[in-house]
């Protein structure tokens, strides 16, 4: 994938294998679509705009257009960094922090059905060449299978907290909070509240996921005093990759757990298939019963019902 630079807009190429992906997560977002000649389609909302031509050619511009390629084209449809992180590598190796710290790393705030999972990890210089030696990296390199193999050696030899949010709970959550930075924070701050208790450690390194002060505010409220590093592509380290192993592996069982529940097979994601399971739900279990499996203000559920 390809950046042009320019001060105004950003040009990329796109896997046109990922449009209908695409367009989705930009109408959940609430961005309005157009199908201009010679696009797959156009995209607007308030301080940006984005247009994907039928040749796989993107372009970005906007003041807001920063914040949109940072926090989520790069990690979710480029899956590279030369737009924030123009020296980074895709090869690049796991950076082996070997100071004792915690890690903390989310999973399935993406994902319709299942729960919102945020977890943490405390590693020692010991603990973190044995991370190695198991194969930590980061869990979106990694098989649902393997997830779950790593994620019990983990939670055999680390200090460790998985603040799982199950559907009912996240929508009472989000109802409170109205913003899911906010309730992510919050799930992060309780993450690291429960392992500086255990380990006494006050040396935290998460992914960054939103506004610096956004975390920095949730641990204030809880009157937490830690040196806090927020970084983009924080899973480079191994304590982090670590706790997104567990933090994926919470929301797999989370989800299983619910597709055992309503004998229905629950996907990941929000595709749609997503729209398929959820109306088949609904004929199944009624509309009220949807707040127990889903996350009802994400916008799957308006092509749902």
């Amino acid at each position: 994938m390809i950046k042009e630079s320019n001060p105004a807009t950003f040009v990329t190429t796109v896997d046109l294998a990922l449009a209908k992906q695409f367009q989705k997560d930009l109408e959940e977002q609430g961005f309005v679509l157009s199908n201009p000649q010679y696009t797959i389609f156009a995209a607007k909302k308030k301080g940006v705009s984005c247009t994907l031509y039928q040749s796989g050619k993107l372009t970005v511009q906007g003041k807001e257009k920063d914040a949109f390629i940072e926090f989520y084209l790069e990690p979710h449809i480029l899956k590279t960094y030369s737009y924030t992180h123009p020296t980074h590598t895709e090869h690049a190796e796991i950076l082996q922090n070997l100071v004792s710290h915690i890690g903390i790393d989310e999973s399935g705030k993406g994902d319709f059905f299942g729960p919102l999972c945020i977890a943490g990890v405390f590693a020692t210089g010991d603990g973190i060449a044995k991370l190695k030696a198991f194969g930590v990296r980061d869990s979106k390199l990694i098989t649902d299978k393997d997830i779950l193999l790593i994620g019990r050696k983990i939670r055999e030899s680390c200090a460790y907290h998985v603040v799982r949010i199950n559907p009912l709970k996240y929508n009472e959550l989000y109802a409170k909070f109205l913003n899911l930075n906010r309730l992510l924070a919050w799930g992060h701050a309780t993450a690291i509240e429960q392992l500086v208790e255990k380990t006494d450690c006050h040396e935290v390194m998460i992914d960054q996921f939103a506004a610096e002060h956004i975390v920095i505010t949730a641990l204030k409220r809880k009157n937490l005093e830690v040196n806090l590093t927020q970084r983009h592509r924080a899973e480079e380290d191994l304590v982090v990759a670590a706790a997104s192993i567990l933090a994926r592996a919470a929301f797999l069982e989370g989800l299983e757990k619910l597709r055992q529940e309503f004998q229905l097979p629950l996907p990941k994601g929000a595709s749609a298939k997503t729209i398929e399971i959820g109306r088949q739900f609904v004929r199944q279990y009624g509309k009220e019963e949807l707040e127990k499996v889903c996350k009802m203000h994400f916008k799957t559920l308006d092509s749902i019902l």
